[in-house]
């Protein structure tokens, strides 16, 4: 199949990653990637086995358009999110997860407190949780509207989705992006260990007091301000 070669390869090994990574579940969840100076982003199709993936089950769709333009199976029944996110944002790769505590926190419909320098190493203060879905949401339009509902809570509460790249979907499931695959993954690996500090410390310390907010700014800025020092040069 022509065209898209690199990135329906990436995609694929992509998705198969999270799946070895225990992001995702049977075979629900996905990971999609944007090519933006093609104007399009490939996705894992809707059902398939990650251990059979191959890049030729990869389907490309258009940012534009929203269709398909490449691939002979049905994308992902979240694949209208990830364009949404996509349209709004400005990252290079998105992960829907369904990793074990993150879930619960969204099923649960509870934020995760930014409790400390694991947390604030990784994202700039809270991961979000959105309100509910109204039942005409759910009823029309359902998969678009998830991602019309994470950009809703983003600018309503006014954060800014680079610094916190990752979001709970009220009774529903985790979704993560980064400017690249790996970016996405890594954050999206964070959040998943980052739900399970925050169950544990809600059973150890229910009240227990946030950090400052210049504890957070210093260790956040360490990896992602405009002069880390975290790491090699």
């Amino acid at each position: 199949m022509p065209g898209f070669t690199q990135l329906r390869d990436s995609v694929c090994r992509a998705n198969r990653e999270i799946a070895a990574n225990g992001l995702v579940f049977g075979t629900f969840g996905n990971l999609s990637a944007v090519d933006r100076g093609a104007g399009v982003f490939a996705i894992k199709p809707s059902g398939v086995a990650y251990a059979s993936l191959t890049p030729d089950h990869m389907v490309v769709l258009s940012i534009d358009t929203g269709e398909v333009v490449q691939g002979s199976l049905k994308p992902s029944l979240s694949a209208p999110a990830h364009l949404e996110l996509y349209r709004a944002f400005t990252c290079g790769a998105i992960v829907h997860a369904h990793s074990e505590f993150a879930v619960l926190f969204a099923q649960s419909r509870l934020g995760l407190r930014c409790m400390g320098t694991t947390h604030a190493d990784h994202f700039h203060g809270d991961i979000p949780v959105t309100r509910p879905m109204t039942q005409a949401e759910v009823d029309q339009d359902y998969d678009r509207n998830i991602g019309l509902l994470i950009v809703e809570t983003f600018r309503k509460a006014g954060i800014v989705p680079e610094q916190v790249p990752a979001v709970l979907v009220s009774s529903h499931v985790p979704f993560a992006w980064g400017a690249d695959i790996a970016a996405a993954i890594d954050n999206a690996t964070a959040l998943e260990f980052i739900a399970r500090l925050e169950f544990r410390s809600r059973l150890i310390a229910p009240d227990a007091l946030r950090p400052d907010g210049f504890l957070v700014d210093k260790r956040y800025a360490r990896k992602h301000g405009p002069k880390p020092t975290y790491g090699q040069k």
